[in-house]
């Protein structure tokens, strides 16, 4: 079994969590990185900084800006996804970024060093499923390819997101940007029964969670429940001291989640 399919093997809902790689700076992600661990997380994607994520919010536009001030660079990223892998090497690690970042020189050689560094998964946010070539030497360097399905992803659009996908499949639950909303229950919980029915990949949703009993909620269905903006919230406020509020913080809906899922049992 790989690092990210024991995340999601306990019978519970996994907490994946995401942090912008660089932000505040690159001497302060690995802190918050032990955090996110500390506090209960089960899986953490690490955001690489770039000048125009279309698919994010005010909050995780803000921290590209914030690590790009600090100097970050790939080699960056990737050290400290390396120094993360020799602090907790079975704690499953995802880069979350777009083309322009993860695809160069070469997606050969960002792919051989990203598994070099320990990296167990990808989603690249702008390449769409038809363009398998760009994400096979993820495949063949042994990295899950995560894809991500919408609201508008619908029955003949989803086999094409599920060809190919492995780790785990994101559903983005609101058609926009991340952490402006959140979809109403009812509709989470309709689209990942179709999901499920389409996929053995376990299912995570996100986008506009950001409280513990939202978490809850959305762990009474998911296989996953995925929080990004509040943490980037939390390292904005308190930058290279962000470390124990994003402890407490993640404690708390990890917390909240697995007493909702026993309310289930």
């Amino acid at each position: 079994m790989t690092r990210l399919s024991v995340a999601f093997s306990s019978g519970r809902a996994a907490l994946v969590t995401f942090v912008t790689a660089g932000d505040p700076t690159p001497d302060a992600t690995g802190a918050i990185l032990d955090a996110l661990v500390a506090g209960g997380a089960d899986v953490i994607e690490l955001g690489m900084p770039f000048t125009d994520p279309m698919a994010d919010g005010p909050a995780i536009q803000a921290a590209n800006l914030r690590s790009l001030a600090a100097g970050t660079k790939t080699r960056d990223v990737l050290a400290i996804a390396a120094s993360f892998r020799q602090r907790h090497p079975d704690f499953p690690l995802v880069l979350m970024g777009y083309a322009n970042t993860m695809t160069r020189p070469t997606p050969g050689e960002f792919a051989a060093k990203a598994a070099e560094a320990g990296v167990d998964g990808v989603i690249i946010v702008d390449i769409p499923p038809e363009e398998t070539d760009e994400v096979e030497a993820f495949r063949n360097a042994g990295i899950d390819v995560i894809r991500l399905a919408t609201p508008t992803t619908d029955a003949a659009r989803l086999p094409a997101v599920l060809n190919g996908a492995s780790g785990f499949l994101y559903y983005v639950s609101v058609a926009g940007i991340t952490g402006m909303q959140q979809a109403a229950q009812t509709t989470i919980e309709e689209a990942v029964a179709k999901l499920k029915a389409a996929t053995d990949l376990p299912v995570a949703v996100g986008f506009g969670i950001r409280t513990p009993q939202q978490a809850a909620d959305v762990a009474k269905t998911a296989d996953g429940v995925v929080v990004g903006s509040a943490i980037v919230d939390l390292v904005a406020e308190h930058g290279a001291d962000a470390a124990e509020p994003v402890r407490a913080y993640i404690e708390s809906l990890k917390s909240a989640m697995m007493a909702a899922r026993k309310e289930t049992v």
